[in-house]
């Protein structure tokens, strides 16, 4: 069954709440889709959001990365030679991730379907629902407390807050969330690069009392070795995001002493789901937890990403919110949520398909 046709088109899909994170505001969100069609007409449809400041892919870069010179060598290919595809897409594409995911989900998404089986039946699964966190930007105490409010009428029970440019007001939101909701919600941050260690230390040891699930990304990505050097109950409760954006990077995060007991896989990281499994076979020797999350992204590579992340037994933490405050998608279907829970359709690939 031989790859007939590729189209490659992008969009604004919108945000209809910009948000802050320590580096940037986001007001929009532009995705490039792919979609492959088979020569019996089955089609499988990809997505790209790339993170510039993460990986040094711009959007534009993404886009000529896409051109019909750089992924013609797919036309014609067997489809079954899935895993000799998806290798060559990373091969080809060693600066662009969040290109290759595009073209690497679509492989999976139009590979699934030709046999008839959710892509998350043929990864493997082994969890059927989990309850994903809805984030909260950088905001001040009383906007917090509102837009934590807001999440919990409609039913998210997991929130990841945003923080990492002013410690003390950090530690303020985290107990008047605390002081309002009790133990409503389960609460991780996300510092984004924005601590040094001594204030990733002071942080922990303010809001040990707290209960605050994970510490995601506190010190800057380069800084593995100081990651290393933080005390051991610290860097357990660490998810490791810019710092990993490929198996390279995983291998050396594990070396001992080991920099962060979770790992979080984004699909637009580290390039598609061939390689966020490679992340997540390196992960599990070593007990390592994983923590799914995204950028802001269409259903169709969130979708991917959920079904990857219920193919692992050591997956305990999903942060796949970026496709809920969309203005717009380019497809329907996708994943379930429920309540603040996620599950896989029982819908052939992905499940999705072109509005």
């Amino acid at each position: 069954m031989r790859i007939k046709d590729i189209k490659v088109w992008s969009a604004d899909l919108g945000n209809t709440k910009p948000y802050t994170i320590a580096f940037k505001t986001v007001d929009e969100v532009l995705n490039a889709f792919v979609e492959i069609t088979l020569d019996n007409g089955v089609t499988g449809i990809g997505a790209a959001n790339p993170s510039e400041y993460v990986t040094g892919e711009s959007f534009e870069s993404c886009q000529q990365a896409l051109q019909e010179k750089n992924i013609q060598f797919l036309i014609g290919r067997d489809i079954r030679e899935l895993n000799q595809l998806t290798y060559e897409v990373w091969q080809k594409l060693p600066h662009n991730p969040a290109a290759g995911a595009a073209l690497d989900i679509a492989l999976y998404d139009a590979f699934t379907k030709y046999l008839g089986v959710p892509l998350v039946k043929y990864l493997g699964q082994k969890i059927h629902s989990m309850p994903t966190s809805n984030t909260i930007g950088i905001k001040n105490v009383e906007e917090t407390l509102k837009e934590a409010k807001e999440y919990g009428e409609r039913g998210f029970t997991v929130l990841k807050v945003k923080l990492g440019k002013d410690l003390n007001e950090d530690i303020e939101r985290m107990v008047k969330l605390r002081e309002k909701f009790g133990k409503k919600f389960v609460i991780r941050i996300d510092a984004n690069q924005g601590y040094n260690p001594a204030q990733t230390i002071e942080f922990y040891q303010k809001t040990k009392h707290l209960d605050i699930e994970l510490i995601e990304q506190p010190l800057p990505a380069k800084q593995i070795a100081l990651m290393k050097q933080l005390p051991e109950e610290v860097r357990k409760v660490i998810a490791a995001d810019e710092s990993l954006l490929s198996p390279k990077d995983a291998v050396e995060l594990i070396d001992s002493p080991i920099a962060s007991g979770i790992f979080n896989i984004k699909l637009m990281k580290c390039g598609g789901v061939s390689q966020a499994m490679k992340i997540a076979d390196i992960a599990q020797p070593k007990g390592i937890e994983l923590f799914w999350g995204c950028n802001d992204e269409s259903i169709v590579s969130i979708t991917a990403a959920l079904h990857a992340a219920f193919a692992c037994t050591h997956t305990r933490y999903i942060d796949l919110d970026g496709s809920l405050d969309l203005a717009k998608d380019e497809v329907r279907g996708g994943f379930i949520l429920k309540d603040g829970v996620m599950y896989c359709s029982d819908k052939p690939g992905l499940g999705v398909e072109r509005i």
